[in-house]
């Protein structure tokens, strides 16, 4: 299946879109490089709508303990209920538990159409 859900101009760069692709609930990140990934718009803990939340970035601990830098800015998926995260560039891997991801959708630039496949 395939289906275009917008336009590459709709969705600026750090930001995201809710859209359906067929029947399903999805959520396009556009990653501040300009790159999209779509994704199932259910977090996995709880349900919240994802398109809800942010896309950030996230902490990373340094040499010196206690001490963390933020990195990853437009890379990270935000819960906006519980504040789950998941990865966007790492196929919606949760931070917290790596071992589970958000279902994934190909995306394909045609144009300037961003096109979900299936």
């Amino acid at each position: 299946m395939r289906q275009v859900v917008c336009k590459t101009s709709d969705v600026n760069p750090g930001e995201m879109q809710e859209a359906r692709f067929g029947e399903l609930p999805i959520v396009l990140c556009r990653t501040l490089e300009g790159k999209f990934y779509a994704f199932s718009n259910r977090c996995l803990h709880q349900g919240a709508s994802l398109a809800d939340g942010m896309l950030c970035g996230a902490p990373v601990p340094t040499d010196t303990p206690g001490e963390y830098r933020y990195e990853r800015e437009g890379q990270i998926l935000r819960c906006p209920w519980h504040g789950r995260e998941f990865d966007v560039v790492n196929g919606g891997q949760m931070l917290a538990d790596p071992a589970r991801c958000l279902p994934r959708f190909q995306i394909e630039i045609e144009d300037d159409r961003v096109v979900v496949v299936r």
